[in-house]
């Protein structure tokens, strides 16, 4: 009788295992890299294109919808090689991820940044509901990972391309006079030729909602510095934002006059996170959504407001951190390579009752961070599953790398997110193995983080529409709709 009850057991299990394989979907176990294909694209990076065709047009014929670019629509890199572009890439990248696990860290300890030393600028002055949708860009070939849109500021409109970053609140841009302004794409700002320029006292929501502000004469002063050494200082105002075929008025944005750090190229930033002071916010948005080029094209794609997920989109909850509401966090329980779970606690994704952990999404960092021993398990699945590819050493960050140098596509496991209510992402070859110089040598791209902060970032976001529907608080993934 045991042993009847044996092999009944054993064979119910043989019976849903080749179930669970025969329904599996192949984009779950494999995915194709095209090898050939990602050479030639880091080597056309360097060749010659028509860097400021698109440069001057930031409308759209939808209202509140706005082209992204990237980087390398703005300026021609300048790196020698693209093995260079990829370090120059992977440093900016360190310090973006240290900038936001400084400003969680400082949130948890209940330091606010107006507890910090202010920036000093060693010069002694002292300054004074409808679809909308903008183009997104890659910013890579200055060695950062971010995307730009094109955005009109001011009556009339000034175009200039601005940073889109879902991990900060504050929009700002650099203004004249300029004590010290880096170089970027467009014309500094002259507040003086906008008939919308407004600065705002001290005594306003916007400014008392600051994190570090100061008065002068009656008027709103700001800084925010972002933990990786940039920063920017002046008058903190509101101004008319174009975006596409439509204008919003006395949008809160800083306008710098001391400014330093990592944004060459573009004129500033638009905040996109969750708190009071974001551009989505201040719209009073119920969603918004973006969908990020490959990280070296010079096509675009669309940020867009008010626009609802798409009905397929893979959708997982969208939380947030009672300590720092800037930051997206996503509900998130797994894993997968090759179409098995990784055995991963789900406690690894989630925030603790102390406000650590968990896992955002953000568009500012471009390698996918986890938890250490998470981040071991992933990557010890993914060499088991590509034991006949052949190694190579590991490059500033990434420990897993390979040499593809005589192969014109390989079959590897697929990289898979998993949320509740057996919602899964696979992600395509090309958002987790990616080129590091034009040689053929291709790098997992994913790292270990000694915060228990983990992060998505936005080359496993590529070729993907993220939207963020904040009113349902879900965040949802639809891809191929660039």
């Amino acid at each position: 009788m045991g042993f009847l009850v044996y092999v009944i057991f054993s064979l119910f299990h043989t019976l849903v295992g080749f179930a669970h394989s025969r329904n599996l979907p192949q984009s779950l176990t494999t995915s194709i890299l095209d090898v050939t294909d990602s050479i030639q694209t880091t080597q056309t990076v360097f060749g010659t294109r028509a860097f400021d065709q698109q440069k001057r047009n930031f409308s759209s014929k939808y209202p509140f919808t706005i082209q992204l670019h990237s980087r390398l629509s703005l300026q021609k890199p300048s790196h020698g090689d693209y093995k260079t572009l990829t370090l120059a890439r992977l440093e900016r990248d360190s310090l973006r991820v240290r900038s936001l696990t400084t400003r969680l860290d400082l949130a948890l300890r209940g330091i606010a940044q107006s507890d910090l030393e202010p920036v000093d600028t060693n010069d002694g002055l002292v300054f004074g509901a409808e679809d909308l949708q903008g183009p997104v860009v890659s910013g890579t070939s200055e060695g950062s990972g971010e995307y730009f849109s094109r955005v009109g500021i001011g009556e009339p409109p000034s175009p200039v391309y601005m940073v889109l970053d879902t991990g900060s609140d504050v929009s700002w841009l650099q203004c004249a006079p300029c004590a010290d302004c880096y170089q970027q794409a467009d014309p500094i700002f002259e507040p003086t030729s906008s008939a919308s320029y407004s600065p705002l006292s001290c005594e306003t929501t916007q400014c008392k909602s600051l994190d570090v502000s100061e008065c002068h004469n009656g008027t709103c002063l700001y800084e925010v510095s972002y933990g990786d050494g940039s920063y920017t200082v002046g008058d903190f105002v509101t101004e008319t934002v174009t975006m596409g075929s439509a204008s919003v008025n006395n949008v809160a944005i800083g306008c710098g006059h001391n400014n330093e750090g990592l944004f060459i190229g573009a004129a500033g930033l638009l905040g996109l996170g969750g708190g009071s002071l974001s551009f989505s916010s201040q719209l009073n948005a119920s969603s918004f959504s973006y969908c990020l080029v490959d990280r070296d094209s010079d096509s675009a794609s669309t940020l867009e407001f008010h626009t609802p997920l798409p009905p397929n989109a893979v959708t997982a909850p969208l939380h947030r951190n009672a300590q720092l509401d800037t930051f997206y966090y996503l509900g998130m329980t797994g894993l997968s390579v090759g179409g098995e779970l990784l055995s991963v606690p789900e406690s690894s994704f989630k925030i603790d009752d102390s406000g650590n952990g968990g896992i955002i999404i953000d568009s500012g960092t471009a390698v996918t961070r986890l938890q250490t021993d998470t981040y071991n398990s992933l990557r010890d699945a993914f060499v088991k599953g590509t034991r006949d590819l052949p190694s190579a050493e590991g490059v500033a960050l990434f420990d897993t790398c390979y040499d593809l140098s005589s192969r014109t596509s390989v079959e590897v496991p697929t990289v898979a997110f998993h949320f509740p209510e057996g919602k899964v992402l696979p992600l395509p070859a090309k958002n987790y193995l990616i080129p590091v110089d034009s040689e053929g040598t291709f790098c997992f791209a994913f790292a270990p983080t000694a915060s228990a902060l983990s992060i998505i970032g936005n080359v496993q976001q590529q070729g993907t529409r993220v939207g963020f529907d904040l009113s349902n608080s879900l965040v949802g993934f639809s891809p191929n709709r660039c």
